[in-house]
């Protein structure tokens, strides 16, 4: 039987879902500390869905709190990266730990090791500081390392949004080629629940 035109825009939406979901990556996640500029915090969360992590965490203490993101343009990301707020680094990094993940800032340091020498293929959660600070001192203190871009210019740093997507594509690259994306990482009743929740949206 010849479909309606709303029961197959509705058939191409669940498909499209469905592909979408099949190459998220819940061992793959990003911390945002203090990132108080929404632009910022659109771009990034428009990385994390273009290279398929399901969930960001978002770390607001002190006297910052999350941006408004209604009016961005690419506030829609927002719709389809899962978020978790947390009001202290110790919280956030003790749920995290206990999921299985190691924990990496991205901060100079003597110590920071190369992001094409890591492994991005395990499970792994990395943190980005705020625009004018960075890293705070006590997520550096409570991780597992640091990593940084290799840069070759006077400035060393980069936005933080675009930082992030050099890192999470290169987090990409790697897991591409060790066939991550191949198969679905959630289990079928998760994969049939999110399916559905997101087709409510």
């Amino acid at each position: 039987m010849k479909l309606s035109k709303q029961e197959y825009r509705t058939t191409k939406r669940v498909d499209k879902i469905k592909r979408v979901l099949s190459k998220r990556q819940p061992d793959l996640t990003i911390v945002l500390e203090n990132v108080h500029d929404a632009h910022n915090v659109s771009a990034v969360l428009r990385s994390c869905d273009a290279v398929g992590i399901h969930t960001v965490q978002l770390l607001y203490y002190g006297d910052c709190e999350f941006p408004d993101l209604s009016k961005r343009s690419s506030a829609s990301a927002k719709k389809w990266v899962e978020q978790r707020k947390f009001s202290s680094v110790e919280e956030c990094f003790s749920v995290l730990r206990s999921e299985g993940f190691s924990i990496y800032v991205t901060a100079l340091g003597k110590d920071s090791q190369s992001i094409y020498d890591m492994d991005f293929t395990q499970k792994i959660a990395l943190v980005f500081g705020n625009e004018h600070s960075g890293v705070s001192q006590e997520a550096i203190h409570l991780s597992d390392g640091n990593v940084l871009i290799p840069q070759v210019g006077m400035i060393q740093s980069l936005n933080i949004s675009v930082a992030c997507a050099v890192t999470l594509f290169e987090a990409f690259r790697q897991r591409l080629k060790n066939g991550i994306y191949d198969a679905t990482r959630f289990s079928e009743d998760e994969y049939s629940t999110i399916v559905k929740e997101w087709s409510e949206r």
